[in-house]
């Protein structure tokens, strides 16, 4: 394994096959300033590059925030509308590396998600929030409108929620965003730590290549039409059947055994 990257804002850790990424600006409620959105970018290309990591963990520290969006002091800070334009871009860089990432990432979600912070945790494949968290997109509050996080959006939560969210700038609990799909679970506080531990065990312990193979092909694939879509898993499958752990996979079932795969 490589040496961890040295970041300024965001913490990287590993165990075992797991890499956690926590957002360290707790004080400040983890804003997404251009240092954070850049260190996230360097964590995630790490982990992507990382053999032996296998699921990575995205969490923010503290108790109260997972993530409150951009950074507001820009503003007072009189920074120009075009160099925070510029800035921003590296979301585009970011919500791709997150979605090319070919290992599943699992949005452990501490506390409320707001604005860019709910497109970040919409860019995670599993959601675990606690209990306690909200989410929203406030923008439209202050004449804002979340252009960025606005296609990673529509691809999680249905169009009248969704606009319904964008218009009006409202919270909606962790139990109203698990009833339309968008969390996986929602646990009290105390549970949260075990209930992310058993979700990314499980994860760790299958196939890696056809982990990748699947994940790939599951985002290649949203945005196709029906026919080529089909086409396209159709060549995919391919892929998956050749790998020597589809094949350790069918072997172990037969002998009614776990599985050993070894990525390949």
């Amino acid at each position: 394994m490589t040496e961890i990257p040295t970041l300024e804002h965001v913490l990287l850790a590993t165990e075992g096959h797991v890499a956690t990424i926590t957002l360290n600006r707790p004080e400040q409620r983890n804003p997404l300033s251009a240092g954070m959105l850049r260190d996230l970018v360097s964590a995630f290309r790490w982990c992507q590059g990382e053999e032996a990591i296998r699921v990575v963990v995205l969490t923010g520290a503290g108790d109260r925030v997972f993530c409150a969006g951009a950074d507001l002091s820009s503003f007072e800070a009189g920074v120009s509308e075009e160099k925070r334009h510029q800035e921003r871009r590296v979301f585009v860089e970011l919500f791709l590396v997150m979605t090319h990432l070919g290992k599943p990432i699992v949005g452990r979600i501490n506390g409320h998600a707001l604005a860019g912070g709910m497109g970040l945790a919409g860019s995670c494949d599993l959601l675990i929030a606690v209990d306690t968290a909200t989410f929203a997109t406030p923008e439209i509050n202050v004449g804002v409108w979340p252009m960025m996080i606005q296609a990673v959006l529509a691809r999680n939560i249905p169009r009248k929620v969704l606009l319904e969210m964008l218009m009006l700038g409202e919270r909606l609990t962790a139990m109203q965003m698990q009833s339309i799909g968008f969390v996986n679970r929602v646990v009290s506080r105390e549970l949260m730590d075990s209930t992310v531990d058993e979700i990314t065990d499980k994860l760790a312990k299958k196939s890696p290549i056809v982990m990748r193979l699947g994940r790939n092909s599951f985002y290649h694939q949203q945005d196709m039409a029906f026919e080529p879509a089909l086409i396209y898993l159709y060549g995919e499958l391919l892929k998956v059947a050749m790998t020597e752990d589809a094949k350790e996979g069918v072997l172990a079932f037969f002998e009614k055994r776990e599985p050993d795969f070894k990525g390949r």
